[in-house]
């Protein structure tokens, strides 16, 4: 037993040796709080790429879980670049996490919101003279948040990572309709309105999780973006990375970003789900990878990120 444990350690150090890094608490003081985030740098030669990793929608935190999954889909992303000397930065979002007290009364919050806290950080990591050039990811809702950061801060390449291709209105009619025709009647009149840049006064109380006067300004904040616009803006190299059992997000958003932005390079990974695990079109089946933080990463997913990068 003592000589199979020393065979181990000596195995371990070895690769080790050929494989390190430094991890680094950052901050960034905001008006309503502190945002913070962790900086993952491999330890090599010279300066390095890092890419700025944005968590998709609802309380997501840097390491791409929240209160009802643990998958660390984000997490291994930026231990799988580490590998390949690129480093890396995540964050807790506004309101998330360690970034719990930089939240907004909700009735302030705007999409814009987001896309400043990523412009802030996105200049911190550009200032920093270990790196060579700044590359932002941006996964799921982070996806769109991502591409009007590339246009404010001029970062030097863009990952849509599981990123939709339609206006968030869209989407949400579209779950919408496999509602009851009598919810649809109501909801389809107040998306419009909220298209459209105005408030809605009347909201009915069953609709209030969605619709709420408090939230409706971020609505509307959201709603104006249209991704397939907001990536032919782009002028720096893209990479737009799609599965095809995502039952949250479709082939055809990544093809609409394609279409959008013909010099994308386009990857298509056969049986990558929304939290980027191998996983069947089977809904039950799908979700349980949503919580099995034992799961990799799906197979070709960092040889596709890290062949965009270098």
């Amino acid at each position: 037993m003592k000589i199979r444990y020393v065979l181990i350690t000596i195995v371990f150090l070895a690769a080790s040796a050929l494989w390190s890094q430094t991890e680094e608490e950052l901050e960034i003081s905001t008006e309503t709080g502190t945002l913070k985030g962790t900086l993952l740098v491999p330890e090599v030669e010279g300066k390095t790429p890092v890419v700025l990793i944005i968590a998709g929608s609802g309380p997501t935190d840097r390491n791409g879980n929240n209160a009802m999954m643990t998958n660390n889909s984000l997490q291994l992303i930026a231990a799988g670049l580490s590998k390949h000397d690129i480093a890396s930065f995540r964050f807790d979002k506004r309101g998330i996490a360690a970034s719990a007290s930089a939240m907004t009364k909700e009735e302030d919050l705007r999409f814009e919101t987001y896309i400043d806290d990523v412009e802030l950080w996105a200049k911190q990591l550009k200032n920093d003279s270990r790196f060579s050039n700044l590359i932002i990811l941006g996964h799921s809702e982070g996806s769109l948040i991502g591409m009007v950061a590339v246009q404010r801060t001029r970062a030097d390449k863009f990952i849509s990572l599981a990123g939709v291709g339609r206006p968030a209105a869209d989407i949400l009619r579209e779950q919408l309709s496999a509602q009851p025709p009598a919810i649809t009647a109501m909801t389809d009149p107040i998306i419009t309105t909220l298209e459209q840049g105005q408030t809605v006064d009347s909201v009915n109380p069953m609709l209030n999780s969605l619709f709420r006067p408090s939230v409706q300004p971020y609505l509307i904040s959201w709603f104006k973006y249209n991704p397939a616009k907001e990536i032919a803006k782009l002028d720096c190299p893209v990479l737009v990375l799609q599965g095809t059992t995502d039952i949250q997000v479709k082939v055809k958003d990544a093809e609409m970003l394609i279409s959008a932005n013909p010099e994308a390079e386009k990857v298509i990974l056969e049986g990558m789900n929304h939290v980027l695990k191998e996983a069947p079109m089977d809904r039950m089946e799908n979700f349980k990878t949503y919580n099995d933080p034992s799961l990799p990463l799906m197979e070709g997913l960092m040889e596709a990120i890290v062949g965009f990068i270098k």
